[in-house]
């Protein structure tokens, strides 16, 4: 079972959606992607197709597949290596009528320990002039947790979500937009594979591991605020702001900072950076002092206290027509992100210190993405 934080990244290539109540145009991109840092390997081809039925009806299939090879810390640290395969797809409907465009979408992922099933309905309404679109949207998610090697072991999770969002035309120049969204999780939410340490004199380590515990339910919120402004010189600036908080403690919020600047009318530069920091569950300790110290206990490093600063750039080239089909306008992208990740309490149980006093853990990853689309 493999989530990371790349596949948030690329989830946002199929989540947008126009300010306008205007269907998006026909398209199919193919992209590679690929992410490295920390013993993880995760790379992959995506498919995407979208083709209006109708001037009112769009219809949008997508495939994902992600190749995963992971020697990181938290499995060095109890496990051996392994690698493994997930597929995703997606089939997406879109309906228009007059200001209103609502969507459906159903989505099933599948890999050797995981099954995981969703759907989402949206609507979104231009209003005051089209200077203002409103969106609502809700979710719902049903998960099979399997672990290989035991084929007892079967548990279920559920999630249910709602989001919604104003989108706002400010001035000429100035776009803004603001989003909120609540989700609910609910069953089994740890990781079958993970374990806990706790001081074990009785252990030539010094210390013993037992499988994490988790509660069965958690509530979380985000907001996110968004700002767009275009330059006179075809460029333009964008910034947002994120707030996370849940029921486990966690509080966590990112600022981003992006500029785009067209290079002749053949190319685009893009640069970002994105500054993450969250606090810890209640529940986390890179260390407890003995075995079942408390009802809930974790120490995957993704809930406990850390930050990490992305730095990111990217290159979009539009083809001549000598080099597409049919005329059809066509282009090719590039994007490298550079993720810096510091752990303030979790550290590296292979590396000497004394039981407690290792190094706080930080490692540093490369996503890579490439797109080749294709508008028709």
């Amino acid at each position: 079972m493999a989530a990371t934080r790349l596949l948030a990244i690329l989830l946002l290539w199929v989540s947008g959606h126009s300010i306008a109540a205007v269907l998006e145009a026909d398209r199919a991109d193919a992209m590679y992607h690929s992410y490295q840092g920390g013993g993880m390997k995760i790379d992959g081809p995506a498919i995407l197709i979208r083709k209006q039925a109708s001037d009112s009806i769009a219809i949008s299939g997508y495939y994902y597949l992600d190749r995963i090879s992971s020697a990181s810390v938290d499995v060095l640290s109890t496990a051996s290596p392994y690698s493994e395969d997930r597929h995703e797809l997606q089939l997406g409907v879109e309906y228009l009528r007059e200001k209103t465009l609502m969507t459906l979408n159903l989505r099933q992922s599948d890999e050797d320990d995981y099954l995981a099933r969703s759907f989402s309905v949206g609507v979104s309404q231009d209003t005051f002039g089209d200077m203002t679109n409103l969106s609502l949207g809700v979710g719902y998610g049903d998960n099979e947790v399997r672990r290989n090697g035991d084929d007892s072991f079967e548990q279920r999770a559920q999630q249910f979500r709602i989001r919604a969002g104003i989108n706002q035309i400010l001035t000429r120049n100035l776009t803004s937009a603001l989003n909120l969204e609540a989700i609910v999780d609910k069953g089994y939410l740890n990781n079958p594979y993970r374990s806990v340490r706790y001081l074990d004199s009785s252990q030539p380590a010094g210390f013993g591991y037992q499988t994490e515990i988790y509660p069965d339910e958690r509530y979380s919120a985000a907001a996110r605020f968004s700002v767009s402004y275009f330059l006179p010189y075809r460029a333009a600036l964008m910034s947002h702001y994120r707030y996370f908080a849940d029921s486990w403690q966690i509080r966590a919020s990112d600022i981003e900072l992006g500029y785009r600047q067209p290079l002749g009318d053949a190319f685009e530069l893009e640069f970002k950076a994105r500054y993450y920091q969250q606090t810890q569950a209640s529940f986390y300790a890179d260390l407890f002092p003995y075995r079942n110290a408390q009802n809930y206990l974790a120490r995957d490093k993704e809930l406990s206290d850390f930050t990490d600063l992305t730095l990111g750039l990217g290159l979009t080239y539009q083809l001549p027509s000598s080099l597409t089909i049919n005329d059809w306008p066509a282009e090719l992208s590039l994007q490298w992100d550079h993720i810096q990740f510091d752990y303030n309490n979790f550290r590296d149980p292979r590396q000497a210190g004394g039981i407690g006093n290792e190094p706080l853990y930080q490692f540093s990853a490369n996503v890579v993405r490439a797109f080749y689309s294709v508008y028709f």
